[in-house]
């Protein structure tokens, strides 16, 4: 019966003979009939069709030493970064209004259906295929996953199965569009978010990915460092939050009342426990370098949650809870693009810095016209701005010896120019690279729901469900 009456108020919205804040159609309307879309059955027949042309059959390639101890590492820590988009989820979805929590999270969920699909055709191969120019890889290299399953290992893991690396690699680009939602909660049409983030994967990740991460990428041939994802997910992810919410516009009804600030804390929990495999698992190994990005995004962590409450304290505000949870958040992505080059004391003025940056960026944003709804940009975005430039401050070749060379702390001046001049660039990129992929969203799929729908709420609008 509930599943019916969710149905029939889908309905009735969609054909707009719903009266606003009402939970059923008025009297005396027919429901009209859904018209028929192709489209879905297209895109299944397009997914099946690639299924059977393209097997991926194994290569017979020769297999190099593979180490049954980092194998098992990382299949535990790729189960581990998959656990922070559900975790994403309930972090967002505990901040946004009761109307919107489903649609909130289940924005963070399809992440993990839409990409892993589009990472299967053509996602792999354009940011760790053979490189072209050092911009992006061949996506005919690994297409449809073509020699994954007995290929040699990848040059960056040599000691772990390829198809290991791969799908480790594939949970980082599930988690940057979901990073992306909290920009625009509450006012995005779910089939045009669908459309935007393959377009965001496709023309935004994953050049960056091979940029920074390819052995013949550009940013890793100038020497950039970004240990698991500074650069490519959370710097990538802010810039495109803050296009977005310039680019949506207010709500309107821009009110905040937190749904459930339990859901934040589980999300926090969820994430943290999550991140030791960002982290510690981008050493690719069972080693002591994965031993000191787990230490560091420890501490790191832990010092901004307690720096952000501190700041409010001074503030005059209270220590709270939802303080506390996007804190520990900034300090990880802080300490992401320097968890295995810096000292454990490092990583916790990291962790300081970081969190009275953002904190007092959320402070600046709410008293302008931007609308990114849960503060993407001064978190996400500063956090990875702030770890990459701290990166070029405090990392040491003591805890990292492949580095090219120290930072700034160290009286070496080079590394923190190159990891200025590429935060210049990938910004850039970034920015300028989502606001053009929104217009064409918005070109073929109108992005604003309507201003009905938003004040009924995206659960019912978008998906008739509702808590």
């Amino acid at each position: 019966m509930l599943v019916q009456q969710q149905s029939d108020v889908q309905a009735q919205t969609e054909t707009g003979n719903r009266q606003p804040g009402t939970g059923n159609p008025p009297a005396g309307n027919r429901k009209r009939r859904r018209r028929f879309s192709p489209a879905p059955l297209l895109v299944l027949l397009a997914v099946v069709a690639l299924c059977f042309a393209f097997p991926s059959i194994p290569s017979g390639a020769s297999k190099a030493a593979i180490s049954a101890a980092d194998t098992a590492w990382m299949l535990t820590a790729t189960a581990l970064v998959l656990i922070m988009t559900p975790g994403l989820a309930f972090f967002y979805g505990g901040m946004v209004n009761k109307k919107n929590v489903l649609s909130t999270m289940l924005q963070s969920f399809i992440c993990m259906v839409v990409i892993t699909l589009l990472w299967v055709a053509v996602g792999f191969s354009l940011s760790f295929g053979d490189s072209l120019g050092g911009v992006v890889g061949n996506p005919g290299t690994f297409f449809m996953f073509r020699g994954v399953l007995d290929g040699d290992p990848y040059p960056l893991a040599p000691t772990i199965p390829l198809a290991l690396f791969v799908i480790f690699q594939l949970k980082f680009a599930i988690v940057t569009p979901a990073l992306i939602t909290g920009a625009f909660a509450e006012r995005i049409r779910f089939t045009s978010y669908l459309l935007f983030i393959c377009l965001f994967s496709l023309f935004i990740y994953c050049p960056l990915a091979h940029a920074t991460w390819h052995p013949k990428g550009i940013l890793y041939q100038l020497g950039v460092l970004d240990f698991a994802g500074g650069t490519v997910v959370h710097m990538s992810a802010g810039w495109a939050a803050l296009a977005s919410a310039l680019y949506m516009r207010r709500r309107a009804l821009a009110e905040h009342n937190p749904a459930r600030i339990t859901y934040v804390l589980l999300g926090t929990g969820l994430l943290w426990f999550g991140w030791f495999g960002f982290n510690a698992g981008s050493a690719y190994g069972a080693n002591g370098l994965a031993a000191t990005a787990l230490a560091t995004t420890t501490t790191a962590s832990a010092a901004a949650a307690f720096g952000w409450i501190l700041f409010d304290a001074l503030r005059g505000r209270k220590m709270s809870a939802s303080g506390t949870c996007i804190g520990a958040v900034v300090g990880l992505v802080a300490i992401t693009p320097a968890a295995g080059y810096v000292t454990i004391p490092h990583s916790i003025l990291i962790g300081l810095i970081s969190a009275v940056v953002s904190n007092v960026l959320v402070i600046l944003r709410s008293r302008t016209g931007i609308d990114d709804t849960l503060d993407v940009f001064p978190c996400h975005g500063a956090g990875g701005i702030s770890g990459m430039l701290l990166t070029g401050v405090f990392a040491s070749r003591h805890v990292n010896p492949a580095i090219g060379g120290n930072g700034l702390f160290f009286g070496e001046t080079k590394l923190f120019l190159v990891q200025a001049a590429a935060l210049v660039g990938v910004s850039l990129f970034a920015f300028t690279g989502t606001w053009l992929l929104l217009r064409v969203t918005n070109a073929i799929l109108p992005l604003r729901v309507s201003d009905e729908e938003e004040r009924l709420g995206l659960d019912l609008s978008q998906h008739g469900e509702s808590l």
